[in-house]
């Protein structure tokens, strides 16, 4: 007996300590709903296969104790993931990259980003983002702590987005400006090259976004009644018209996750290039061979969603001055746009260094 107690000690001596990396209490009322189905409700980036695997090997937890997935959530239940591996660390360090500011002053920066810049730190992104670069550049301002969300940014762009966001240098500056967001009174506005031709030259787009079942990583439009996804209102109209492709101008009413290119696949005209949402396929247009090179060019010219947060307008928090700003269409938008003037007038242009 004292042999097999010993045995059992060195077994639980030998077992990994685990890390809580996700928490949640079960709201109030909540009807009994399989946990593998709940938790994928609740976490952006997995599946729920691996939510199964993850509870098959134990690391599941239900109020401090291992559970499988057909389990079924209750009322306040406080559901934990355990993993055999420390969290990354998520404190934000100050780094060296280049930033284009448009307008700084004691209380905020306006900054216009690049495509390609991820905005914050997250998963598989932890440095070079444009986080890190806001606190190498207010590295000297002691006010100022970048890992504080009391300041910080007070709203954000898809990586692949090009154009402004505002950032708060101070807590009163980002609880001000927040509300502004929240009650919809700042002025903002996109331009995007869209498949498809309009036959109106202005319109409005309204459904509800939410995280699409089939892609984690995508959002799909719901019918405002579902009570599926939140609220979103999108209008826009026609800036230039290509014949096979549209320019047009996006202003928002709601900023939801990938409103605008949600949106405008939802009405059958995805963003040009946009990958996730069908912009890398050629949805308008002959099939023949000259087209189709001049397509694949045109990606070439600009390989991520032609999409640029162009205008910013805001009331100050502190002065109560509004203020409005512009950033011009970045190069690979300019030139892809260049690209289908010569195209639908019929001329000849190559915009593309090879």
């Amino acid at each position: 007996m004292t042999e097999y107690t010993e045995e059992i000690d060195e077994l639980e001596d030998e077992q990994q300590p685990l890390y809580e990396h996700f928490r949640i209490v079960v709201d109030e009322g909540q009807s009994p709903l399989r946990i593998d189905k709940y938790m994928f409700e609740k976490l952006q980036h997995s599946s729920r296969n691996r939510i199964q695997q993850a509870a098959d090997a134990g690391f599941v937890h239900v109020n401090d104790r291992p559970v499988k997935s057909n389990y079924k959530v209750r009322s306040n239940d406080v559901i934990t993931l355990m993993l055999d591996r420390p969290r990354h660390d998520s404190t934000i360090e100050a780094e060296d990259i280049p930033l284009n500011i448009v307008y700084e002053d004691a209380e905020l920066l306006v900054v216009d980003k690049p495509a390609g810049l991820v905005v914050h730190p997250g998963a598989g992104n932890f440095h070079g983002t444009l986080v890190n670069a806001v606190a190498w550049h207010l590295k000297d301002l002691p006010s100022y702590d970048p890992n504080d969300p009391e300041v910080g940014l007070v709203h954000r762009i898809d990586k692949d987005t090009s154009g402004l966001l505002l950032v708060a240098k101070t807590p009163d500056a980002k609880r001000k400006l927040g509300v502004q967001f929240f009650n919809k009174t700042t002025r903002r506005s996109y331009n995007a090259l869209v498949w498809g031709h309009f036959a109106e030259n202005e319109g409005r787009i309204e459904g509800n976004i939410g995280r699409d079942p089939r892609d984690r990583l995508r959002m799909k439009v719901f019918d405002p009644t579902s009570g599926i996804g939140k609220p979103a209102i999108t209008h826009y109209r026609v800036l230039e018209r290509f014949g096979y492709v549209t320019l047009i101008e996006c202003m928002l009413e709601t900023g939801r996750t990938h409103q605008i290119r949600a949106h405008l696949r939802h009405i059958g005209h995805p963003l040009f290039a946009d990958e996730r949402y069908g912009g890398t396929e050629i949805l308008r247009g002959n099939r023949s061979s000259t087209y189709k090179s001049f397509i694949q060019n045109c990606f070439k010219l600009c390989n991520r969603q032609a999409l640029h947060a162009r205008t910013l307008g805001f009331r100050h928090p502190t002065t109560g001055r509004e203020m409005d700003f512009c950033a011009p269409l970045p190069r690979d938008m300019e030139q892809l746009i260049d690209k289908w003037r010569a195209f639908i007038t019929g001329t000849t242009i190559d915009t593309y260094d090879n």
